[in-house]
């Protein structure tokens, strides 16, 4: 994602610097959209969507002392679009890889547990704004073979994971394929359990399927809520409401599910009134410990190829094009939102660095808010933080 892209360029820098003749090759979603500006300044290659075959046979002609000049791949003077078409897919080998401790654990009872990543789709059948998929996808998604995804889950579980987090962008977009998953994972496996995520709409139309995952060992899902404002939500073209958020978190919870929802927190059209109502229902539902602090910060990010750009909504708010920070700018018309995200960003910095309960860090937000419009501070509620039950969660937050 995004914050992968960032990291990625610092590695890829000092690469260089190290070996200024190698081939430096960029791939995934945002690699994608900012090809332009990576093959200018970086980047020998870029590769996006399902990008193993390309890849592999980049690293072949160059090991054949050839240019690269392969399908698939685009490199300066010559561009190429995404790889749309099914893989032979194989499975994935972790060798020389860190061990699982060395990854995000899942967080529950209070203790951490080991956790292993796996993908049974990859792309998406939606056009959400201000997704980074549709533009590299375009509505399309490739399943994973079963057998192939049950074999990965069983050398992870091997390696001693306990619990299996679905990279999947929306789990649910083949169910059929998604239940039979599941329900090999536990058969073999009944006591190691899985997250995944998958939009609202989707908790909705497949409502009937909630108990039975509950029941295989779902022991939390991620849903991208974004907004309780209605008017946000439409811009952002999501597919759901705010009464649809309402009735997922009841389908979710009523399967014996942790909901646990992002938030695009800033956006050109999300008001003071709008950000209150976000924390509102988070404390209303008893949502506190289900959302990680880093979600009241995220701000709306319009990289370059996204279809905000020429979105009605958002060309009012527009600013220019930032190639280095892979983004458009853009400022809120009310600059207290502006403000407050800033105060906002830095306080939950420190409170992450801290390791802060996250309780005491939403009372903080809520202060913050609330000395933005003038308002007395709310005083903060006695938590027991030592003896609350908390929901499962992986010890990294989900976000892009």
């Amino acid at each position: 994602m995004h914050t992968a892209l960032r990291l990625g360029v610092r590695a890829a820098e000092r690469v260089r610097e190290i070996n200024p003749t190698c081939h430096i090759a960029f791939y995934g979603l945002y690699a994608h959209l900012n090809a332009e500006y990576l093959l200018q300044h970086l980047a020998d290659s870029v590769i996006a969507g399902e990008f193993e075959s390309a890849l592999v046979a980049l690293v072949q002609d160059l090991e054949a002392g050839k240019a690269g000049h392969v399908e698939g791949v685009a490199q300066r003077a010559r561009p190429a679009g995404p790889v749309l078409r099914r893989l032979p897919f194989v499975l994935p080998s972790r060798t020389g890889l860190p061990p699982l401790t060395q990854y995000a654990h899942i967080e529950r009872d209070g203790r951490r547990d080991l956790s292993g990543y796996v993908e049974a789709s990859r792309g998406c059948l939606h056009h959400c704004l201000h997704c980074p998929i549709p533009p590299v996808y375009g509505g399309r998604f490739f399943v994973v073979p079963k057998e192939i995804v049950r074999e990965d889950i069983r050398r992870l579980v091997q390696a001693g994971a306990t619990h299996i987090t679905f990279g999947d962008p929306d789990f649910l977009n083949g169910p059929r394929h998604s239940l039979a998953v599941i329900r090999a994972l536990h058969a073999e496996f009944p006591a190691v359990t899985f997250d995944f995520t998958a939009k609202v709409e989707h908790i909705l139309e497949r409502r009937a399927l909630f108990p039975e995952l509950g029941r295989l060992g779902c022991a939390f899902m991620v849903t991208a809520a974004e907004s309780m404002s209605d008017t946000v939500l439409a811009n952002l073209e999501k597919g759901h409401t705010r009464a649809d958020i309402r009735e997922a978190l009841r389908i979710v919870r009523d399967a014996g599910i942790a909901f646990r929802p992002t938030w695009v927190a800033f956006t050109p059209w999300t008001t003071l009134a709008d950000y209150f109502d976000m924390l509102d229902f988070v404390e209303a539902e008893g949502l506190i410990d289900h959302v990680d602090p880093v979600q009241y910060s995220i701000r709306l990010l319009v990289p370059p190829g996204s279809a905000l750009v020429e979105s009605r909504a958002m060309i009012p708010y527009l600013g220019r094009l930032t190639p280095e920070a892979f983004s458009y700018e853009w400022a809120h018309p009310d600059p207290r939102m502006d403000e407050l995200h800033r105060t906002i960003t830095a306080m939950l910095q420190r409170a992450a660095e801290e390791e802060e309960d996250p309780a005491v860090t939403f009372y903080e937000v809520r202060k913050l808010a609330e000395a933005a419009v003038g308002k007395a501070p709310t005083a903060m509620p006695a938590v027991p933080a030592t003896r609350r039950a908390r929901p499962p969660r992986l010890t990294e937050p989900w976000f892009c």
